[in-house]
């Protein structure tokens, strides 16, 4: 039998995807067994008229090991 545990975590980016990616990257550098991610929220700070970056809130689903 498997138990999973899930993370939430903020990442960043120039992009919507690359901001997902980044938080992946992250995660999977200190969680085993990263099965997937749910974004939850996603914001974008304005600076002088222009999205600065982007930033996503994400729940992040692993695998405990056995």
């Amino acid at each position: 039998m498997s138990v999973a545990r899930v993370t939430e975590i903020n990442a960043s980016g120039d992009t919507i995807e690359n901001a997902i990616r980044n938080g992946v990257e992250r995660a999977s550098q200190t969680l085993q067994n990263v099965e997937g991610v749910w974004v939850s929220d996603i914001k974008a700070p304005v600076e002088n008229g222009q999205i600065r970056e982007f930033r996503v809130n994400m729940k992040v689903t692993f695998i405990l090991a056995e």
